[in-house]
């Protein structure tokens, strides 16, 4: 089992959301629910084309956490 961090970002157009541990993979949706369900088969889409390149699947080293400011 992989892992992955997904960042949301909420646009005046609806909301994107990418990878940074695998570059090109991305996904757009109007709310952040179609966001979700787009990267998730964008993920797997292209996970599985670079396992048919015999690509290697990059690890996961981004990590995330939040931080709350006064």
């Amino acid at each position: 089992m992989r892992k992955y961090v997904v960042l949301f970002e909420k646009s005046e157009d609806g909301y994107s959301a990418y990878l940074p541990d695998l570059p090109g993979c991305v996904a757009f949706g109007d709310t952040k629910e179609e966001t979700e369900e787009l990267i998730y088969e964008a993920i797997k889409f292209h996970i599985e084309g670079m396992e048919k390149d015999n690509q290697s699947i990059p690890p996961s080293v981004v990590e995330s956490e939040i931080m709350v400011f006064n």
